[in-house]
């Protein structure tokens, strides 16, 4: 799949996550929080929205986000869409307004991406909640003030990637490649043993250090 299907895709998803799902959902439940769900992501509290690949599926409605706005894909489901004012700075950058464009085979693979992560994440650590963050549209944990997870991409690594990130400065030495801590290609790792694994790894030498 080439790199510009994939950034388009998940600059897309990311701006679903946040306006349509993340702000709608913060206003009526007061969380931001968004879960893995099979074929993408979902709510966790009211409004009751899923992003399967390149769909939006409320009760009784699909919308495709092949090519729309997410003031369009408001309007269909009568939910005021925006980002949850106040809480962070970064996000997607894309205003309601804007139109977005999801290729459906490469919102299978971010779909399988946040799979593996909270698979993975939920095996390596008893009792966790994995969490799709809006502001970054990754899945991760924090657990002894270090950061786990994956993300479908961003403008440090175009492509999804695992990640380690300790809250204390980088340590040394190779497994830490990363300026915030070390990173992991999911293509590198291929399956959720692989990416345990990887993840484990971090734990024991942040652990360790």
């Amino acid at each position: 799949m080439d790199t510009e299907t994939l950034v388009r895709t998940r600059r897309a998803l990311h701006a679903v996550a946040e306006l349509v799902l993340a702000g709608p959902q913060y206003r009526a439940g007061g969380t931001i929080r968004l879960r893995a769900c099979p074929g993408g992501f979902a709510t966790v509290v009211e409004p009751e929205l899923r992003v399967v690949g390149a769909e939006l599926v409320a009760t009784g409605r699909v919308l495709s986000l092949e090519r729309t706005t997410c003031t369009e894909l408001g309007a269909a489901l009568g939910l005021a869409v925006g980002a949850p004012a106040g809480l962070y700075h970064d996000g997607p950058g894309v205003a309601p307004g804007d139109a977005v464009e999801a290729d459906p085979s490469a919102a299978r693979r971010i779909a399988d991406c946040f799979a593996l992560g909270d698979a993975a994440l939920r095996g390596l650590f008893a009792g966790a909640d994995p969490v799709i963050w809006p502001e970054h549209f990754d899945i991760g944990v924090t657990v002894d003030e270090v950061n786990y997870g994956v993300s479908p991409g961003d403008a440090f690594q175009p492509e999804p990637y695992a990640y380690v990130g300790p809250h204390t400065p980088p340590r040394q030495g190779g497994f830490w490649n990363a300026p915030f801590g070390a990173a992991r290609t999911v293509r590198e790792l291929g399956g959720v043993g692989a990416l345990t694994a990887f993840l484990d790894q971090g734990r024991r030498l942040a652990r360790d250090a």
